[in-house]
């Protein structure tokens, strides 16, 4: 197993592995120190089944939910990021965001599989929260301290919400609810359940305001936020091949899917790992 970082604000790019085996505890446990360090792994040249994904996921911690998009046929915990070649509906996930955030126990990570790559194309962008904390001026970080974030999938997955009913001609099955209006908070200063370091957690989109504050002040401070977090010091930007597996920590990134690849078609498979 061999780990090298890639020298950008996260991400670390692990060879010397075959993941389409069982993994010895040893391994696990160096893959999650790893990930905890590097926030986002890269494992390359992998040929993995929906078998191969479910098992590391497991050996990761387990499955988290995944709410509002219907899992492939015959799998309860795999979804598919799917892009036919003439799509013409806006490219899923282009803003940024931490996986579920609205949730009252988020996802601890994400796992990606690419299946069908284009040939150029379809970056994921990533923006370390750790280091956004770390870099933020006083006056800010004096504004967002004690802030706790009201978390929400209304504006992404409620019937008249962006994916929602009237969001025509999109390969991914996506199912929008008014189950998607529920709130949940977090704070937005928090310390990583695992490794106690302080940063930034989730952003606008799924955060829609926050506790005692008036919308009028929000708003503008959630932009504000918006724009620095997701700052280009603060990113790595991965580049896919077919056969690569990525696993990122939702509790210590943001991201950010992009286009660029008109014309052709691109399909990935997801699983969630549930909260420590």
């Amino acid at each position: 197993m061999n780990i090298e970082p890639t020298g950008q604000a996260c991400g670390a790019v692990v060879t010397g592995l075959d993941l389409s085996a069982a993994l010895a505890p040893e391994q696990i446990a160096a893959i999650r120190a790893a990930w905890l360090q590097h926030h986002v792994l890269v494992f390359p040249d992998q040929a993995l089944s929906d078998d191969d994904l479910e098992r590391f996921t497991l050996a990761m911690g387990g499955f988290g939910e995944d709410p509002f998009i219907a899992p492939i046929p015959g799998r309860r915990h795999i979804i598919a990021v799917a892009r036919a070649a003439d799509e013409t509906a806006p490219i899923f996930a282009e803003s940024w965001h931490t996986d579920w955030s609205f949730q009252a126990r988020p996802p601890a990570g994400t796992c990606l599989y690419g299946i069908e790559i284009p040939p150029m194309g379809g970056d994921t962008l990533f923006a370390n929260q750790h280091m956004a904390w770390d870099a933020m001026p006083a006056s800010l970080r004096g504004r967002v301290e004690g802030l706790v974030a009201i978390h929400s999938a209304q504006r992404a997955y409620a019937p008249d919400g962006f994916y929602g009913e009237q969001d025509k001609g999109r390969s991914m099955d996506i199912r929008p609810s008014d189950a998607a209006r529920a709130t949940q908070t977090h704070p937005f200063v928090r310390l990583h359940p695992e490794t106690g370091r302080p940063g930034l957690f989730g952003c606008l989109g799924y955060i829609i305001g926050f506790e005692g504050m008036a919308e009028a002040e929000a708003m503008p401070l959630l932009m504000e936020l918006y724009h620095w977090q997701g700052q280009e010091r603060f990113q790595y930007r991965h580049t896919w091949r077919p056969g690569m597996l990525v696993m990122w920590d939702n509790r210590s990134v943001l991201h950010a899917a992009t286009g660029g690849y008109q014309g052709f078609a691109r399909r990935l498979h997801r699983t969630t790992i549930a909260a420590a």
